[in-house]
């Protein structure tokens, strides 16, 4: 397992399960890391990581709109 360290200023109050969350929210928004994978970084299960992540302004599905316009007139 890799450990990161970042030096915040007191002024920043976040607890560490928020910032797995929101790097694992991130990542998982930009394609590096599967639902599973993410799910893994925050600590969560799959299912609970997919019920949070619209707390954080990332959507389940992970598709650009136009993506998702064409599979639907593909279909």
């Amino acid at each position: 397992m890799q450990t990161i360290q970042i030096a915040l200023p007191e002024f920043v109050r976040i607890n560490p399960r928020d910032i797995r969350m929101i790097l694992a929210a991130k990542l998982y928004e930009q394609g590096t890391l599967s639902i599973g994978q993410a799910a893994a970084v925050a600590g969560y299960s799959k299912r609970t990581f997919m019920e949070v992540l619209g707390d954080y302004g990332v959507s389940v599905f992970n598709y650009a709109p136009e993506d998702l316009a064409e599979d639907v007139a593909n279909a």
